[in-house]
């Protein structure tokens, strides 16, 4: 069965313990190359990676001066990958960032035709820069690149390049003259990344780096062909049935009115759970997580450790949460403290063998 991401057949895995060595070394690479220039933020450059290595697309969102746009340019400088940077704007047309279409005329014969020009779109990583701040137009058009990884432009489809990631900044303070991602757009989105402030240590090493006369270049170190070949690597990584199971009571007891459980928090404040689209990701989140951690297969541990940001923008929460300070990550707190894997499943050892033979 061809890989989704590629229409490729995928990697065929014969040494599953080199396969995880493969992938662990392409993320301490990168990330040696990262830090040249980024002070701490591990997690978030972790997390970053993963959505990568998943081949998905991320938010990142936290407040000015936190080096989102310089985190998430200096990842694409450490692989040979085409980077584009497209600064979100009121006056951002779709076509700004698609491409468009212009008449150009042959001076030999003077027959005129159409030739679409690709715009920024047209690359492996996109950084999209404080992407509410643009209108729900120009939303729509990403968020057809996002999924269906094409353009579509005078009725002609055009194929964007392979691999290919939306990492897109939202800065939460200012919500004058923004646009808010609709539910369905920031569906897409594998991760939403929230980014904090640096320890005291950490600001003082950034005030040092960045006031000097010294400056820290970042060299490629991962190709695109071998991007592709770790997404298909990390899709291999067995899940048991019993996990999977433990995935879809976790999304499924967000919705209220189809819950089997149903937690005080979720009853109380929660208006719309999340979709199907969590269950895949915690999934797919999850099997890197495990890879990256020297697993040789995901365990609950690993889904837990990637549900705060697969699930913290899929879940709609109502006036009572608003009026009493509780917010998504409470939410999906609570529901880890609350749901467990069934214990009472005689048959997850050997599922869990089977899987592994």
């Amino acid at each position: 069965m061809p890989d989704p991401l590629t229409n490729k057949p995928p990697v065929q895995v014969t040494d599953p313990t080199a396969a995880a060595r493969e992938i662990n070394e392409a993320f301490d690479r990168i990330s040696k190359e990262v830090h040249k220039v980024i002070v701490g933020q591990d997690d978030v450059l972790s997390q970053l990676l993963m959505v990568i290595f998943c081949g998905g697309h991320a938010l990142v969102v936290g407040v000015p001066g936190l080096a989102k746009t310089l985190l998430i340019s200096t990842i694409a400088k450490s692989m040979s990958l085409g980077f584009s940077r497209i600064q979100f704007t009121p006056d951002l047309m779709p076509s700004d960032m698609t491409g468009t279409e212009v008449i150009e005329e042959d001076k030999t014969s003077g027959a005129r035709e159409l030739r679409f020009v690709k715009g920024p779109i047209f690359s492996n990583v996109i950084l999209a820069d404080e992407i509410n701040r643009t209108p729900p137009k120009t939303q729509a058009a990403l968020l057809e690149a996002m999924q269906e990884r094409q353009v579509t432009a005078g009725g002609v489809r055009h194929v964007l390049p392979q691999p290919f990631f939306v990492l897109a900044t939202q800065n939460p303070i200012e919500q004058e003259g923004t646009y808010p991602l609709p539910e369905a757009q920031l569906d897409r989105f594998m991760f939403h990344i929230k980014i904090d402030y640096p320890t005291e240590d950490q600001e003082l090493e950034i005030v040092r780096q960045t006031t000097s006369v010294e400056e820290q270049q970042v060299s490629p170190v991962l190709t695109g062909d071998e991007v592709l070949r770790i997404q298909s690597l990390v899709r291999q990584v067995p899940v048991a049935d019993h996990v999977l199971r433990y995935v879809l009571r976790l999304v499924r007891s967000t919705r209220i009115r189809e819950a089997s459980e149903k937690p005080d928090i979720v009853q109380n404040y929660v208006s719309w759970g999340a979709g199907p689209r969590a269950s895949q990701y915690l999934v797919l989140g999850a099997k890197a997580k495990a890879i990256l951690s020297g697993a040789s297969h995901v365990m609950p541990e690993h889904i837990r450790a990637v549900a705060l940001p697969v699930m913290r923008h899929r879940i709609i929460t109502n006036f009572n949460a608003e009026a009493d300070g509780v917010t998504t990550d409470d939410v999906v707190n609570e529901l880890l403290d609350r749901i467990h894997v069934d214990s009472a499943d005689g048959e997850t050892t050997k599922q869990m063998d089977a899987v592994l033979r």
